[in-house]
């Protein structure tokens, strides 16, 4: 099983710690130099004292395997800059529902919108709150307002 880059970059971050260690740095000199907490190099010294270095490497990831495949996540990717519109949807909204529609219809596969939540995550998207904005808004019209009525309101108010 293949390691996630984050695996990795956490399993060599675990053996610096280690060689930081071995070379005479206290636990918080640790700490503080890879960024963790000093608890976190606490385990991994007594992970190595028990299990050897073999003890700090990458362990697999619980839980269900990823459905959609790399390439797949790239599409999906791709296909949510495009926007929701771009695929038949009447607004320009993405909701979870709309998104497992849209990996359902074009991958054939099935997400729960929570599991979808979990996708979305590993994509870098995060929820949003749309801006509320009327869509017959006439920037024009408000420009004039602006320049032509408002000040002759705020003259006579004064």
């Amino acid at each position: 099983m293949a390691l996630s880059k984050h695996q990795e970059f956490a399993e060599k971050r675990r053996l610096r710690g280690l060689e930081l260690l071995k070379s005479g740095k206290s636990q918080a000199q640790v700490a503080t130099e890879l960024g963790v907490t000093p608890s976190a190099v606490s385990q991994w010294a007594k992970a190595h004292r028990l299990g050897g270095r073999k003890a700090l490497g990458a362990k697999p990831i619980a839980g269900r395997p990823v459905k959609l495949t790399d390439s797949q996540m790239q599409e999906l990717a791709r296909m949510l800059a495009e926007g929701p519109t771009a695929h038949g949807f009447q607004t320009e909204l993405w909701t979870l529902d709309r998104v497992v529609a849209l990996v359902k219809r074009t991958f054939r596969v099935s997400y729960d919108p929570s599991g979808m939540w979990h996708v979305l995550g590993r994509l870098n998207w995060s929820p949003q709150k749309p801006e509320r904005q009327a869509r017959e808004r006439d920037e024009e019209a408000i420009q004039k307002w602006r320049s032509r009525e408002w000040p002759r309101i705020k003259k006579r108010a004064s």
